[in-house]
């Protein structure tokens, strides 16, 4: 493997590891510090798109695709099932997230 690849996979596994990291730090945070939790989740959105990382998808869905904020079902979002899609409601920005499942 070229020393260049090597770095880029090194880099990306480091990238990996901060977004577990911060993704912790936002759940914890949110009930006391709601725009630390919301900074942490711009911070994973910027770590993903830098490295071209695809997010896991308990990450993925717990962040606003619109205001990139970390969202809490119950605090600042609402998630309903409706004709077989899960439908995640930002209430920060009114963003609809619709995303089909099978039964």
């Amino acid at each position: 493997m070229h020393p260049k690849q090597k770095k880029k996979l090194e880099e990306k596994k480091i990238a990996k590891e901060r977004i577990e990291e911060l993704f912790k730090l936002a759940e914890d945070a949110f009930v006391k510090h709601p725009k630390k939790a919301h900074r942490y989740a711009k911070l994973i959105r910027k770590l993903q798109l830098k490295y071209k990382i695809r997010l896991p998808v308990k990450i993925k869905r717990r962040i606003c695709k619109k205001c990139d904020h970390f969202l809490k079902p119950g605090y600042n979002c609402k998630v309903r099932s409706k004709d077989g899609k899960l439908i995640i409601h930002c209430l920060d920005c009114k963003n609809m997230m619709k995303i089909v499942y099978s039964k």
